[in-house]
């Protein structure tokens, strides 16, 4: 006789609750009834190792998903433990057996699915969230064991019977809603299984009962008593005609006759039960890591390398994380980092495992001792979340630190890629900073990767303590061939978080200051001036910042002149330290749409040089027809060594430039 009833909740709310808010993606059903069939045949493999149940030969353990596009339902099947009627009625009559009364009375007001954190094994009941129907036919491995029935139709109401099944095992259908029949699409159940499921212990079949049959042909010695066979195809021996020494042509058998068979196609799994990170690391060859990267990431640019975590104490971790080759045209930069839970998908980029900094990786990693939430999908944070962030940053400082010692030629060649990982990683995490700060590099103007010690060690007689660095190539190359030719030294910081990081630099390395190369003219640039000679320039000094300032129309521009060694330089721009370093930081954090200029924008100083004939020209022609000209084409074309001139001042330089090379021609 069927028994029937109410699902002990003592309210109906339980269904809206799991539908609207315990799961965050409705597709994730798949994983859920997926992983509980897993579950199953686990503690059925446990059963056999320990003696209590022997595994028949000729089984394999498997999960099957079979959609049905013209019924609208998705079939799960597992042949792992099954249950009792006794189990059906604990298990899936109670809900987990857990006090769900309180658990409605808790929750019923909450919309954060964090807050319901260990309190369920509620997997079977997502099933609702696409169902109108589900019904499960399962049988316990217990000798005697009577098969089960159980539907409902998505209320609180249940009935359960005896049922036919004959094999051990559990198979739950699903009857989809109207909103759900994606989910009965073969392409779309192969999608979400690849998505959840492409790792898992157990071999996962999937198969649609509306789709054509497909066939494979194989040889005599491959047959095996699986496969069914569709038509046998004899092939007859091949033969050559061939001429003898003699003369004589005979015919010689090539290839003999062969047996082949036209069968159905042999069911391949959609997962892979034993991922490259369950093995030892000296067990994977370097083309399995590159092919494992291709395939979870879809990236068919080679990571630069990898390191394959695996701890057995105090916790248990496996994983691998690649160091991707990142585009650095992009402002943002983010990897992915799969998380798993006993090979099961969890979720990406999960902050409270994955240090920020970190992110910039990809990866995958397993721990199956990580606290999940009833739906799989949320972590508690507690102390041991924390425990394995810091094993995880604490490892990969180590793959550094041990590459820049034992390998430093790769660790140079890789630098200019990881670099912005590891800024960031200072910026971010003071553990890891302690430990890779002395295998921080820079690229110098020889392009040679130097430690700061090294950087100190080279610009000592010159500059001590001082590091000059440049922030673009192309803008600042007239201060890097002036550096270059004086013998000085500087170094690359171009990207867009070496602001932040020259700052930190400095904080850490209190006697050591940073210098954008064109933040001042060093005194090795100039020619030794006595008092005498300052006072005689004083005069012109003042003349010639009384015409920049009328030319340019800027009362408050600040000019220096200055005896260049170099006499081909006329004019140059400098920038102070400190304003240059507000107008980054400003460039970073201003809105949309808003003038960064307007923050920060002094400091700017116009340098002339005393030696050079242009400026003396301006001091000797100070009411000349094209004084004021010539006075804004210096300006700009400091600027234009500088940097980049504004559209309406490049407008006005290109119309100067034709004006100055007419009357040159005239003349």
């Amino acid at each position: 006789m069927a028994k029937t009833g109410s699902l002990t909740i003592n309210s109906e709310n339980i269904f809206p609750i799991i539908k609207k808010w315990l799961y965050s993606d409705h597709d994730i059903f798949y994983r859920e009834l997926v992983s509980n069939g897993s579950d199953a045949i686990t503690k059925l493999k446990k059963l056999d190792v320990m003696g209590e149940w022997q595994k028949p030969d000729d089984l394999e353990f498997k999960i099957e998903v079979i959609t049905d596009s013209n019924e609208k339902t998705i079939t799960f099947k597992d042949n792992g433990i099954g249950m009792t009627m006794e189990e059906v009625d604990e298990y899936i009559n109670q809900i987990a057996f857990s006090g769900a009364k309180d658990f409605l009375e808790k929750y019923k007001d909450k919309t954060n699915e964090d807050q319901i954190i260990g309190h369920f094994g509620l997997g079977f009941y997502s099933a609702f969230m696409v169902a109108d129907k589900v019904t499960i036919d399962t049988k316990s491995y217990k000798e005697g064991a009577a098969p089960v029935h159980w539907e409902s139709d998505g209320g609180t109401e249940f009935e359960m019977e005896e049922g036919d099944k004959e094999e051990f095992g559990t198979t739950i259908k699903l009857y989809l809603n109207e909103d759900c029949l994606e989910f009965c699409n073969e392409y779309r159940a192969r999608e979400v299984l690849e998505k959840y499921c492409s790792f898992m212990p157990v071999a996962i079949y999937l198969s649609n009962v509306t789709a054509e049959p497909q066939y494979e042909t194989i040889e005599k010695e491959e047959l095996t008593e699986k496969d069914t066979v569709v038509e046998t195809i004899v092939e007859e021996a091949k033969t050559e005609e061939i001429e003898k020494e003699n003369g004589e042509k005979e015919t010689v058998e090539v290839s003999p006759a062969k047996e082949k068979y036209k069968i159905k196609k042999r069911p391949v799994a959609v997962n892979d039960t034993n991922p490259l990170w369950n093995k030892h690391p000296n067990d994977c060859s370097e083309e399995d890591y590159k092919g494992f990267y291709r395939k979870v990431f879809h990236d068919y640019k080679e990571p630069l390398f990898w390191i394959h975590l695996n701890m057995d104490y105090p916790f248990n971790l496996k994983g691998i994380l690649y160091f991707p080759k990142l585009n650095l045209n992009y402002d943002s930069l983010e990897g992915t980092i799969k998380l798993y839970n006993n090979q099961v998908f969890i979720a990406d980029n999960i902050k409270e495992v994955i240090p920020e900094f970190l992110m910039l990786l990809k990866g995958v990693i397993d721990c199956p001792d990580l606290p999940l939430n009833v739906s799989r999908s949320a972590l508690q944070n507690d102390g041991f979340v924390k425990k394995i962030s810091d094993y995880i940053t604490k490892k990969v400082a180590d793959k550094l630190t041990g590459m820049f010692k034992t390998d430093r030629e790769n660790y140079d060649k890789y630098w200019a890629d990881i670099n912005p990982f590891i800024k960031f990683g200072c910026l971010k995490d003071e553990k890891f900073a302690e430990k890779i700060n002395d295998s921080i590099l820079f690229k110098n103007l020889e392009g040679k990767y130097l430690t700061l010690t090294e950087c100190l060690e080279e610009n000592k007689e010159k500059h001590e303590n001082k590091v000059f660095y440049i922030t673009n190539e192309k803008e600042q190359s007239q201060y890097i061939n002036l550096f270059k030719e004086a013998g000085l030294d500087a170094v690359y910081l171009t990207e867009n978080i070496d602001n932040p990081f020259v700052g930190y630099l400095e904080q850490k390395n209190e006697n050591v200051k940073f210098l954008c190369i064109n933040s001042d003219l060093s005194d090795i640039f100039k020619e030794e001036v006595t008092e005498e000679d300052k006072e005689a320039m004083k005069a012109d000094v003042e003349a010639l910042t009384e015409l920049f300032r009328k030319a340019l129309n800027k009362e408050n521009l600040e000019v220096k002149v200055e005896k260049l060694k170099n006499d081909n330089v006329s004019s140059m721009i400098t920038v102070s330290e400190e304003s240059r370093r507000m107008q980054e930081m400003m460039k970073m954090y201003t809105m949309p749409g808003m003038d960064a200029s307007l923050f920060g924008a002094g400091g700017e100083t116009l340098v002339l040089n005393y030696n050079n004939k242009l400026v003396q020209y301006v001091l000797g022609h100070k009411d000349g027809t094209h004084t004021n000209a010539i006075c804004e084409q210096l300006y700009d074309l400091a600027a234009l060594s500088h940097g980049s001139l504004t559209p309406e001042r490049m407008t006005g330089f290109i119309a100067r430039s034709n004006e100055l090379m007419l009357v040159m021609a005239e003349e």
